[in-house]
Parts: structure tokens; C-alpha cells; sequence
């Protein structure tokens, strides 16, 4: 059995690799796409746009359209935001029985 040491120690370290896995996840990009490539947006971890990209073919198109394509490509790229942050930090909660998103004392 491990003494409290130990433990304490392994407690410390999995805070540092969780709050390393939370900066990434803060600072990795996310593209969202709608009509099929059409519209583009990317997205930080902290759910900031920081791009949106117009296809050419769709500066005739009709503005509703367009503002509609931006909606879904936004959303598309919120929801990829979320499985990207559930699937890196579920690697730190599982097998542990912690829910997502747990922070550990200092």
C-alpha cells in the first residue's frame, strides 16, 4: 500500500498534466463547416472565433442563406469544440470514477 506521500504526489502530478491538458485544450483551433464547405468557421477551446471563411461562389447568394450557413457553421464548430475537450480529458478521469471537468486542490 502506498503511503500518504505517494498518494499526495500522484495527486500533484495529475493536477499539473490536467491543468497542461486544459491550457492545450484552450489554445487548440476548431473548424466548423457548413453547405458542405461553404462556410467555415474556427474556433479556440474557449469557444472564440477566430476565423470565418466565405466560399466565393456564395457572394450572390441570398443574405437569410448566408447568415443561416454562418449559424450552422458556428454551432458545427462549438459541438467539435466539446468532443475534442470530453475525448482529452476523459483520459484523465477515466478509471477513476471523477466526473468531467473535476478540479483537484492546490
Amino acid at each position: 500500500m502506498k503511503d500518504l506521500g505517494d498518494l499526495m504526489k500522484q495527486a500533484r502530478d495529475m493536477q499539473a498534466r490536467l491543468e497542461q491538458a486544459q491550457a492545450d485544450l484552450a489554445n487548440a483551433e476548431v473548424v466548423g463547416e457548413s453547405g458542405g464547405g461553404l462556410v467555415k468557421v474556427t474556433l479556440t477551446g474557449r469557444y472564440e472565433a477566430r476565423k470565418v471563411e466565405i466560399d466565393s461562389t456564395l457572394t450572390g447568394e441570398d443574405r437569410g442563406l448566408l447568415e443561416d450557413l454562418v449559424a450552422a457553421a458556428v454551432t458545427d464548430a462549438a459541438r467539435r469544440v466539446e468532443r475534442m475537450q470530453k475525448e482529452k480529458m476523459s483520459s484523465f478521469t477515466k478509471g477513476l470514477g471523477l466526473p468531467f471537468g473535476i478540479n483537484f486542490p492546490s
